[in-house]
Formats: structure tokens, sequence, C-alpha cells
């Protein structure tokens, strides 16, 4: 992070990912730039001198020029339901097309939303600048499936992120069944780790295979004693069966070993939790890695009871693709 890119980026997932699910649900206009560009996941970029039907090209949402009156709007379905903690309207490379102004609203449904529909305002109408990220720290502790951005009166938007804590209802899921209990999907998330340089931690717990190296969480070089580690938090505790370590893309910075701790957290902070998590049981005695493969252990799990806590260590540093703990909610 910059040193002005707040904290709720790192510290919560962006609930608009299409590989969540988000998708566009309706846009008032996108003469110029198609809407579902504004979810993309990777950065925007500008190429210089390219041209489509309608005029020049952009990494974004954009609309034609407004000339009667209004203002434009797109709704988005959020790839999962949850609490919204802080959001970026990303106006990069637009900088005489952007909108002068944009607000944003968020609903709970279970279909689409229509006209009657009851709409929260989180961000009231905001002045915006050009080639700029706008990020606003949320303090709405409701649940919501879909966001409405309303931009006045027209222009482009290059990427809107939605970052927040998923609602994961324990009721809905099987208590029998053996499941990812570090799964996005069911809440889990990267609450603490000692270096992320080349890779967000909040990757290893992404739905499906990793799509390159970058996709992942990778350390710098160490060049120093001890080891790199993260914490993630489950989805719900329960009793863990076994776990998967993917270092898939992984080939020349993998780890040597991996090990993991875990407890049952019922109190603290982050910070307090860092601390305590040096003395966590052994959930995983350190085993071998290799490159560019998925490692599936079973028999070396240790019997600790529920966790709610995981800790990952990486010895002495490198880079993991995708980490699953499987086991069954703790009833």
């Amino acid at each position: 992070m910059t040193e002005n890119t707040p904290e709720f980026i790192e510290q919560w997932i962006n609930l608009a990912q299409p590989r969540l699910g988000a998708e566009i649900v309706s846009c008032s206009d996108e003469f110029f730039a198609e809407c579902s560009r504004m979810l993309e996941p990777q950065a925007p970029v500008f190429i210089d001198g390219k041209f489509d039907d309608n005029g020049k090209w952009m990494d974004g949402w954009e609309t034609r020029r407004r000339r009667n009156g209004g203002y434009d709007n797109a709704i988005v379905k959020l790839g999962l339901a949850g609490e919204i903690k802080g959001i970026d309207i990303d106006t990069t490379h637009f900088t005489g097309n952007y909108p002068p102004a944009a607000s944003l609203e968020a609903c709970h449904c279970d279909g689409s939303p229509d006209a009657g529909t009851d709409w929260t305002t989180l961000i009231p109408s905001t002045s915006l600048q050009g080639d700029s990220h706008h990020y606003f720290t949320i303090d709405n502790s409701a649940c919501f499936t879909h966001v409405r951005l309303n931009v006045y009166p027209d222009g482009g938007v290059a990427r809107l992120r939605i970052h927040g804590r998923v609602v994961s209802d324990i009721a809905t899921l099987d208590k029998a069944a053996v499941m990812n209990l570090a799964a996005v999907e069911v809440g889990a998330r990267a609450i603490a780790w000692n270096d992320a340089h080349y890779g967000a931690v909040a990757n290893l717990l992404n739905p499906g295979c990793g799509v390159n190296m970058g996709d992942g969480w990778e350390t710098r070089r160490r060049r120093e004693p001890g080891n790199d580690w993260c914490i993630i938090e489950l989805g719900h505790p329960g009793k863990v069966e076994q776990v998967v370590l993917d270092t898939a893309f992984f080939k020349g910075n993998y780890p040597d070993r991996c090990s993991l701790q875990a407890a049952m957290v019922t109190a603290g902070t982050a910070d307090s939790i860092v601390t305590q998590s040096q003395f966590w049981q052994e959930l995983l005695p350190a085993q071998e890695m290799a490159m560019d493969k998925v490692h599936e252990f079973s028999e070396a799990v240790q019997d600790i009871g529920v966790v709610s806590h995981v800790r990952v260590n990486l010895f002495p540093d490198g880079g993991l693709s995708r980490v699953r703990i499987l086991g069954k909610i703790d009833a």
C-alpha cells in the first residue's frame, strides 16, 4: 500500500470481483466503454491511439455526454453478500471525461432490484477529481447484495471496488459436510501477515485455481533469520481434517517447507492474536514443499480440536497460490 491508501483495502476483500460472481445488473448508458470493465480485477490501463467505432477506447465505464438533464447510473450485484467497509471510486486515466460528482447506494434483495427496492445511501453526492482514487470508509453494519453508482451528470469511472466482510449464514450450511473453512465464500479472511511484497494474502482464500504467479501470496526474499507467516480467520470455527497447500506457478520461489499452527480465539485484536499465534498448537508439522504442485495432507494433520484461526508459516520465505483448510463446522 502507498502512504495514503486506507487500511480497508488490505483488511477486507473486494466484494465486487467477477470471480466471486459480481456482475453488472443494469446501466443507463455505456456508449463509450462497457460498464463491465469497471469491475475488472487488474489495474486500469491507457492505450495511446486505440479507438473503436464510438471513439477513444477507455478501460472502464464511460457514458456519452448527457444533453437532456438527469444523470447516469449503474447497478452492480456483489459477488458475495456482506457488510461494506470501504469503497474506492477510481477515475484513473479519465482526465477530461470524468464525472464531476458521484454518489453510491446499497440494498439487500434476493432477486434484482426494482422500482420498489429500498436503497441506503452510503456515499452522498460527492465531488470527484480526474485520474484519481476516491476512498470512502463506510460505517454501516447492514448486509448488502447490490450497489448503485450514480454519476452526475455523465462521464467515466475506471474501477469500482467495494471492500467488505462476507456475511455467511451458518444456518444455511451443512454442518455434517466437510468443507473449506478457509474459503472466502464462507467468510474466511486474512487478518495479519509479516510480508506480502509480491502478492496479497487474501489471494490464498479465493475460489478456484490461481491464474498466474501474481494470483497468490508471495513474500520478498528473506535475507535475515526467521520465517514468513500469515494468519487466517476461518469463516466458521471447526475441526480440521485435511490441509491443502498449492504452489501453482511458484517454481523458483516456492517455500522450502510449510507448517501450520491453530487455535480457538474468542477475544482480542489482530495485534494480540499475532503475539499469541507464536504459541499456538501445531496443526501441521513442517512439510517439504515442491514447485508448482498441490500438496494434500491428512495423516499429518494433528487432532487439536475446534479452531477458529490458522497461522501459515513459510520456511524461510516464498509463495503459495492457495490454502484450503478442510473440516467440519463446529455445531
